[in-house]
C-alpha cells in the first residue's frame, strides 16, 4: 500500500513538473532521472534491509526452538549461549568455554 501511495505522490510531482515549471526538456529529464534514481535506491535499500531482518529472525527462531545455529564457524545453542533480545546478540553462559563471548545474530546462517 505504501508503494502505491508513493507512486501517486511521484505522479503528482511529475505532473506539477510538467505543467507548472519553466524548465527546458533536458532539465526536466535530468530532474526525472534524479528522482527516479532516489526512489529506486530507496526501494532497493528497503528490500535489502527486509531480507537481512528476515534472515536474523529465522536464526533467532531456530535458537528459541533449541536448535544449533552456525555463527562465524561457531556452533551456537541454548546450552552454551543466551540471547540478548535487545541487541540480538548471543552471549556465552557462565561455566562454559564460551563464557563472555558475544556473537551477533546477523553473522549467523
Amino acid at each position: 500500500m505504501a508503494y502505491l501511495a508513493g507512486l501517486v505522490i511521484t505522479g503528482l510531482f511529475f505532473l506539477v513538473l510538467h505543467y507548472f515549471t519553466e524548465l527546458t526538456r533536458s532539465e526536466k529529464l535530468l530532474v526525472t532521472a534524479v528522482v527516479l534514481t532516489i526512489i529506486l535506491s530507496a526501494i532497493a535499500y528497503n528490500a535489502h534491509t527486509h531480507a537481512q531482518t528476515q534472515k536474523m529472525n529465522s536464526v533467532v527462531m531456530k535458537f528459541n526452538q533449541h536448535k544449533t545455529v552456525k555463527c562465524d564457524g561457531v556452533d551456537v545453542n541454548d546450552t552454551s549461549y543466551t540471547l540478548s533480545i535487545g541487541t540480538y546478540t548471543f552471549i556465552g553462559k557462565e561455566n562454559t568455554p564460551n563464557y563472555t563471548q558475544m556473537i551477533s545474530a546477523s553473522t549467523c546462517e
